[in-house]
C-alpha cells in the first residue's frame, strides 16, 4: 500500500444526547479503479449554538482506492478546483483521490448519483474541522482531504472524529460521504462512490 493518510481530532464521546450512526460499507469499480469505503460512522450531537437551526456531527471512515494510472507527476497540481469531483482536468496532470461529504438542508440526497446536477457551493476543510452556514434548499460539498496518485498502487485515506458544525438550517438536514478517483492519461476516467445518506436532525 503506497499511502495512508490519517486525520483525527478529539472525540466527543457518546454523551447521553448524542446519536451514533453506523453506516454500511460501499464498493464500486470502474476503468482502472476500485474504491472501497469501510468503517464509516457519524456521531450526531446537539449544536453548540443551541438555537434550533444548528447541527453538529463527528465523522469517521476509511476509504481505499486501487488504481492503475500513468506513473509520475506530469504537471502542476493546485488542489481541488471544481466540485463535484476532484481537480479541474484542464489544470492538472496527476490522478487523484478526493474524499468528503455532501451536505444538504431540506434537500433529499437519496437520489444523488455520479450524474446528479446541483448548484454547488464548495467549502474548504479547516484545520479544526468544518463550520459553515447552510440555507434551506442549499447543498454544499465539504472536502475532507485529497491525495495525488502518482503511480499504480493501493491508496488509503482514514479519518476519525472530524467535527462538522452547520448553522442556519431550520429544517431537516442530510449528509452523505463521497469518494472520487480521477485517472488522467489517454483513457481518462472518473469514478464516484457515494455512501448512504444519513440525517443530521
Amino acid at each position: 500500500m503506497a499511502v495512508v493518510v490519517g486525520i483525527g481530532f478529539f472525540s466527543p464521546g457518546a454523551a447521553m444526547a448524542d446519536t451514533i450512526v453506523p453506516l454500511p460499507d460501499g464498493h464500486i469499480e470502474g476503468p482502472g479503479v476500485k474504491i472501497t469505503s469501510v468503517g464509516e460512522r457519524a456521531i450526531i450531537s446537539p449544536s453548540l449554538a443551541s438555537n434550533g437551526a444548528g447541527r453538529s456531527a463527528w465523522l469517521s471512515g476509511t476509504v481505499t482506492a486501487e488504481v492503475v494510472t500513468p506513473d509520475g507527476v506530469v504537471g502542476p497540481n493546485n488542489g481541488p478546483q471544481n466540485f463535484p469531483g476532484t481537480n479541474d482536468s484542464s489544470t492538472h496532470n496527476t490522478s487523484n483521490l478526493t474524499v468528503g461529504y455532501v451536505v444538504g438542508c431540506q434537500v433529499s440526497l437519496g437520489a444523488l448519483s455520479a450524474n446528479s446536477s446541483f448548484t454547488i457551493s464548495a467549502t474548504p476543510s479547516l484545520s479544526g474541522g468544518f463550520s459553515f452556514p447552510l440555507s434551506p434548499g442549499q447543498v454544499k460539498w465539504v472536502l475532507i482531504n485529497y491525495l495525488e496518485l502518482i503511480k499504480s498502487d493501493t491508496y488509503q485515506m482514514q479519518y476519525q472524529d472530524i467535527p462538522m458544525d452547520i448553522q442556519g438550517c431550520g429544517g431537516y438536514a442530510q449528509a452523505r460521504q463521497f469518494s472520487v478517483v480521477e485517472i488522467i492519461g489517454a483513457d481518462y476516467a472518473k469514478v464516484t462512490l457515494y455512501g448512504q445518506p444519513f440525517s443530521l436532525g
